[in-house]
């Protein structure tokens, strides 16, 4: 296992996109564009509960996070991991609040009926950087 640096906390939790993979069933990579963020060691997606990318992902943990900085994209990281807990109920509600928030300055989050949040805690086990330009 891997440590994240601080700036690697600070390109996860600014206002950056990330590429989130997955394993599909058949061993292919299944990509998605997704919000991003890092708390205790561990990189965070928010999704919600039985999305393509969440059905893959409980039958596969292994998964590969790249974010960049949007003001400088040479600025990366990769995160190779696996999911190592699924977090739901008031904690993944008030987490999704706090991603809008931040990539919406300021707004906040509009509920959807029925659809439940989930936070992969994401551990990661290689980590691949550049900072330098």
């Amino acid at each position: 296992m891997e440590s994240l640096h601080d700036d690697d906390v600070e390109l996860l939790t600014g206002k950056n996109f990330a590429h989130l993979a997955v394993v599909r069933p058949d061993g292919t990579p299944h990509v998605t564009v997704t919000w991003i963020d890092a708390a205790d060691g561990a990189v965070l997606v928010n999704t919600a509960v039985g999305r393509v990318k969440d059905r893959y992902v409980r039958l596969d943990p292994r998964v590969s996070v790249t974010v960049h900085d949007e003001e400088d994209p040479y600025r990366w990281l990769r995160v190779d991991g696996a999911v190592e807990e699924f977090v739901t109920g008031q904690e993944a509600e008030e987490h999704i609040d706090a991603l809008n928030q931040r990539y919406h300055d300021g707004e906040r989050w509009t509920y959807k009926d029925g659809q439940e949040r989930v936070i992969y805690r994401i551990r990661p086990d290689r980590i691949l950087r550049r900072y330098d330009g």
